[in-house]
């Protein structure tokens, strides 16, 4: 198993505490939570930032992480960890039959965390993603990590994500604050309970605090950060 050094980003103590939140909302779900799929409206709303951080805080806990990225329409997760060049093989290579499934788990340089990058565009994302290779992964995942989480294409944009989620425990909804109309996050909503995959929360992200008022506001408002995808 490759080893590689992902870069740590600085976090303020505001998006620490969130994160921290974010955690224990999921562990208050339930024990049988534990493959869960992240994904947005639309392109840029810091889904991925958030799987990250998540991923991370998890294996903070001494919990086993696996942070696959199944994004094969615009991957980010190689750019924001800041490993380009170091990833010779992901998931599209695994589900196309090209590699062993020990080939595209890389180890981090965070304990307990581990990451399968998304690969090459492939022509075939939604029939490779539909794929027994794919579910047969996640089932053999699920016996050696505590927690799997997912970061899909925006579910409001292809339908790649649905595929994913019914193979899911649960999922969670990245939204950027005045960016998503009702109707789509709506849509998305609907996708992921046709998919038998339960929403388990949205995540209001790069709210801008300043322009609440208010008790709420007043209370709330050193407890969000901005953050991008």
């Amino acid at each position: 198993m490759k080893r590689i050094n992902v870069m740590k980003q600085e976090q303020s103590y505001n998006l620490r505490e969130e994160i921290k939140t974010l955690r224990t909302n999921i562990q208050f779900c339930g024990s049988d939570k534990n493959v869960i799929l992240i994904t947005s409206c639309l392109p840029g709303e810091g889904k991925t930032t958030t799987a990250f951080e998540i991923a991370k805080s998890f294996a903070e806990l001494k919990k086993n992480v696996l942070l696959i990225d199944a994004d094969f329409r615009k991957s980010m997760i190689i750019s924001r960890l800041g490993i380009e060049g170091e990833v010779e093989h992901g998931l599209s290579h695994f589900l196309s039959g090209q590699s062993t499934l020990s080939d595209v788990i890389l180890s981090t340089n965070i304990p307990k965390l581990h990451v399968m990058v998304a690969g090459p565009t492939v022509p075939n994302p939604t029939e490779l993603l539909a794929s027994d290779r794919f579910s047969s992964m996640l089932k053999s995942c699920k016996e050696v990590y505590d927690y799997i989480f997912i970061d899909s294409a925006p579910l409001g944009a292809v339908i790649d994500g649905a595929i994913i989620a019914k193979e899911c425990d649960g999922s969670i909804m990245v939204m950027e604050s005045g960016s998503v109309k009702y109707k789509l996050a709506q849509e998305v909503k609907g996708k992921l309970q046709n998919a038998g995959c339960p929403l388990l929360g949205v995540v209001f992200n790069k709210a801008d605090i300043k322009r609440q008022k208010g008790y709420y506001g007043k209370s709330y408002q050193k407890r969000y950060e901005k953050y991008g995808e």
